[in-house]
């Protein structure tokens, strides 16, 4: 029998504006994190293996805490994000390596699972929620047989007003799109709505007003393994121009734009009724678990998820 595409969660972050491990926060109504949640809904879209990037000093808490719950219901695998896997130590030195406080970001996580990835696969972080309407469509992206370019990528495309916080500013990759195909992707890592306005404050003296309606990346992509040759040149490209700033982070929305600018990916925009929302800051907490307790009462999920 033909396995399933593989759901890569990215879960090394460090949540800093969160203040803590957002990805092992309980918000269901017994504990449940909203990675299992996207676990859930990923198995019933076909799913048949969840690959996790963590770091290793989490690994007792992430297994006990998280996968310990779901592991018997498809196949789990970890990957540690090591500060120095891929890295030219003619680039940034062993030293200036071990003294980041950081990891090297969402792209190289992904880079870290490139020799165990042998099929299509979604990639997701672990702290947000994504709806059940995002992983079948890309569940069926990634299924489909009749692909006429095995290169081609997907991305899920949510509202940007549907993606804020009340709590302060967030980070968003802001798209582009024409036809259903991202033709690109700017970073833009302090957006916050004030006076029914959505600003996008780029220094203390500049700022651009964004449409309420605009595209932005979640982070949730649709791949093949083909991808990762290209990628891995980004990450070099990358470490040479700021491999050297102990707070850099190379960014999977910055690598994929780049691709599509300079490698001819095609990346399919994938629209869908999936209602996004996560935790960016510790306050947000209080409104994910009243959604999920809604939904629950609606029957959209069981009251055990696991059972």
């Amino acid at each position: 029998m033909m396995k399933g595409p593989i759901l890569l969660v990215l879960a090394a972050g460090m949540g800093s504006r969160f203040g803590g491990l957002k990805q092992l926060e309980g918000l269901g109504i017994h504990g449940e994190t909203l990675l299992e949640y996207s676990v859930y809904d990923a198995i019933r879209a076909g799913f048949s293996t969840a690959v996790f990037v963590i770091r290793k000093d989490m690994e007792a808490l992430f297994r006990e805490k998280v996968l310990s719950r779901f592991s018997s219901h498809l196949e789990c695998l970890t990957v540690f994000q090591e500060p120095n896997f891929m890295i030219d130590p003619t680039l940034v030195s062993p030293e200036e390596v071990h003294a980041r406080t950081k990891p090297w970001g969402t792209a190289h996580a992904v880079l870290c699972v490139s020799n165990i990835i042998d099929r299509p696969f979604a990639v997701i972080n672990a702290d947000d929620f994504y709806g059940r309407e995002a992983f079948n469509a890309m569940g069926a992206f990634l299924s489909a047989e009749d692909q006429q370019n095995k290169r081609d990528a997907a991305m899920i495309v949510y509202p940007l007003d549907q993606t804020l916080s009340p709590e302060g500013p967030v980070a968003r990759g802001i798209c582009t799109i024409q036809n259903g195909i991202l033709k690109e992707i700017i970073e833009h890592i302090n957006i916050e709505k004030i006076d029914e306005r959505i600003l996008s404050r780029q220094s203390q003296s500049a700022e651009i007003e964004l449409a309420p309606s605009s595209g932005v990346s979640m982070n949730f992509w649709g791949l093949k393994p083909t991808i990762f040759p290209d990628l891995a040149d980004y990450f070099i490209h990358f470490l040479k121009t700021k491999g050297r700033e102990p707070k850099s982070e190379c960014y999977l929305p910055m690598a994929i734009d780049y691709l599509i600018q300079h490698r001819g990916l095609i990346v399919n925009a994938l629209t869908t009724g999936a209602q996004w929302f996560g935790v960016t800051y510790r306050e947000d907490r209080i409104q994910a678990e009243a959604r999920l307790n809604t939904m629950i009462a609606q029957g959209m999920y069981p009251e055990y998820l696991w059972k």
